[in-house]
């Protein structure tokens, strides 16, 4: 390959610390060790692909979209939603121009467009994400009250509120309407 590799080299370790970035909204919620932006990315990415199938768009580019989402916060932190009410000079698609400056023109910009297609829902497949990244919370936020932290109800409320898709308000409905270890349960063979 004659284009040079040397930035998106840089980038991979770069994305490597979304791995350590954490959640930081749930700390508001009293998790003390939330969730980082790669794990949230990883469910995101899988929830995109679910809902976009049923939904009859491209369920690979839907998890595509998802896998990209966040990945401006390794320069921005993860800013909470109150956060953004105070610190919104952010813009995810300048981000990630800096981000894949250097990159092989071709990967560049389409990295970017791709980041653009998001923030703008700009497709089916970008709605689609966007609600796996709403249904991706709300089921964290499912998770974490079972775990004791009742103040994630607000999480769980207000991003089921968000959905837009019908899969997705619908898959909310099941989540809500299910344990968290039904899954296990049922993998077992024991009744609910």
């Amino acid at each position: 390959m004659a284009d040079d590799l040397s930035a998106v080299a840089r980038f991979l370790y770069e994305a490597g610390t979304l791995k350590n970035t954490a959640r930081s909204g749930w700390w508001m919620a009293g998790v003390k060790l939330p969730e980082s932006v790669a794990e949230h990315s990883w469910r995101t990415s899988l929830i995109a692909s679910i809902i976009a199938k049923l939904e009859g768009a491209d369920p690979a580019r839907a998890a595509f979209l998802a896998v990209w989402h966040d990945t401006q916060e390794t320069r921005t932190g993860d800013v909470n939603h109150l956060g953004k009410k105070y610190s919104t000079a952010a813009d995810p698609v300048a981000v990630t121009a800096d981000q894949t400056a250097g990159m092989p023109e071709l990967l560049a910009k389409a990295l970017q467009e791709l980041v653009t297609e998001y923030e703008e829902k700009d497709s089916p497949e970008a709605v689609c994400a966007r609600d796996a990244d709403k249904l991706e919370c709300m089921l964290q936020g499912i998770e974490y009250k079972a775990q004791g932290y009742e103040a994630a109800q607000r999480w769980i409320d207000n991003s089921q509120a968000r959905l837009t898709t019908e899969t997705g308000q619908r898959l909310a409905e099941e989540l809500l309407g299910q344990g968290t270890l039904d899954w296990l349960r049922a993998a077992i063979g024991e009744k609910a």
